[in-house]
């Protein structure tokens, strides 16, 4: 009778790491989350630091409860490789330092305005215009919305990810669509310091209002296709779905579209641009991923993002 238990054979992949051990033994049954759990119990550190892959070719062992040791492949004396991947940072909190960037710089160049830019006499600084003030709100409502998203809706498949990656990540909104969009549009110079324009600001505020509330619908849509805590995918339904794979991505082009337009300025269109950029082959990939995962179950989308785009 075959052994309902299965002992691994452990090796360092990297630098070695301080009290992991040479095998590893645990059920037939048991799963990638067990695994994980007991190789961070013997070395004493975080199950997120650690990285399971086969030794026969390389591929990754799930860290996931719903994945067990017979279903990756591994059998008794297999060889596994764990690598150390360092400090680690939540996903959460990375994404909260992420969008507090906007919403600190802008009210602070917003009310500094009259310190900020050459004038004369402070005492005689202009006042902001409608379209500044309008452009402050909307960049506040809109980062204040994904700070309320990554509380409370948001539902991550990795937890963690390498500690020193925040800087880089932080300096995109930070500096991005913090500072270099802010620097330009409360400028007394600007064109948004000029006459309100009806005629291009209340289409842009229209778009941006029907951009994010169906960017927050296509997130709660998500959000229920997976359990608190778990990794499992689904099929996403609903507005947006049956025309491109990620709505999500298209309702928030069409609110930076709708900023751009209300601040009228070169600085929010080479954010906006740059973010197009980066979700184009992030749609793609989830496009690939739905199909091979669901097979006929999924309707291929001839679109990804933007409908007759991409």
């Amino acid at each position: 009778m075959a052994s309902k238990d299965v002992t691994l054979v452990v090796l360092p992949r990297g630098k070695p790491i301080r009290n992991l051990p040479t095998d590893v033994t645990l059920p037939r049954a048991g799963t990638g989350a067990e695994l994980y759990q007991q190789l961070a119990t013997s070395a004493g550190t975080s199950i997120h630091r650690l990285r399971v892959t086969k030794g026969n070719d390389g591929s990754l062992v799930p860290n996931s409860r719903d994945t067990s040791i017979s279903q990756t492949g591994l059998m008794g004396d297999s060889k596994i490789y764990v690598k150390d991947l360092g400090p680690q940072i939540a996903w959460r909190t990375v994404f909260l330092v992420e969008y507090l960037g906007p919403l600190l710089v802008h009210p602070i160049i917003y009310y500094l305005r009259p310190y900020l830019y050459k004038n004369p006499s402070i005492g005689d600084f202009p006042q902001p215009s409608t379209v500044q003030m309008l452009s402050l709100v909307l960049i506040s409502v809109h980062f204040a919305k994904r700070e309320v998203e990554t509380l409370f809706v948001h539902r991550f498949s990795s937890s963690t990810m390498p500690f020193f990656n925040i800087f880089k990540n932080s300096a995109h909104y930070w500096v991005l669509a913090g500072a270099n969009i802010a620097y330009f549009v409360y400028s007394p110079s600007s064109y948004a310091a000029m006459e309100l324009n009806p005629l291009v600001v209340y289409p842009g505020l229209l778009l941006f209002a029907v951009g994010e509330l169906g960017n927050f619908n296509a997130h709660l849509i998500l959000r229920g296709l997976r359990s608190s805590g778990g990794t499992e995918r689904g099929i996403p339904k609903g507005l947006g779905f049956g025309a491109v794979t990620c709505p999500n991505y298209m309702f928030e082009t069409m609110a930076w579209i709708g900023i751009v337009m209300v601040t009228a300025s070169l600085s929010t269109a080479l954010f906006a641009t740059v973010g197009v950029a980066q979700m184009i082959p992030w749609a793609l990939k989830k496009e690939r991923n739905l199909r091979r995962e669901f097979g006929d179950k999924y309707k291929s989308k001839r679109y990804s993002m933007l409908p007759g785009i991409i």
